[in-house]
């Protein structure tokens, strides 16, 4: 997230009242919190953006409570995506 993203997330998690929200700046392979500190981690297309999957993977991992649950809505691919088929939008939306 950039600056500007945590003070809009923070602004509208204020607006809707909630005060249980914590956001935090930092990355997907390094995450900011403490070992065993999630209950879930959710990637909704967070971790196909890291360059390095196996650490983000890895880092999840790490955050998860013994019985804590993974949820990813990532396209992961093994191969390159050609040119045209990444600047087709209709292949990349429902």
């Amino acid at each position: 997230m950039t600056p500007a993203m945590l003070e809009k997330a923070r602004r509208a998690a204020k607006e809707a009242g909630f005060d249980n929200v914590t956001f935090r700046q930092g990355f997907g392979e390094e995450l900011p919190v403490d070992d065993g500190w999630a209950d879930v981690v959710i990637s909704n297309g967070v971790l196909n953006l890291m360059p390095d999957k196996t650490a983000g993977l890895q880092e999840m991992a790490r955050v998860l409570k013994p019985d804590g649950r993974l949820q990813l809505g990532d396209i992961l691919v093994q191969k390159e995506v050609p040119l045209d088929v990444k600047q087709d939008i209709e292949l990349w939306s429902g």
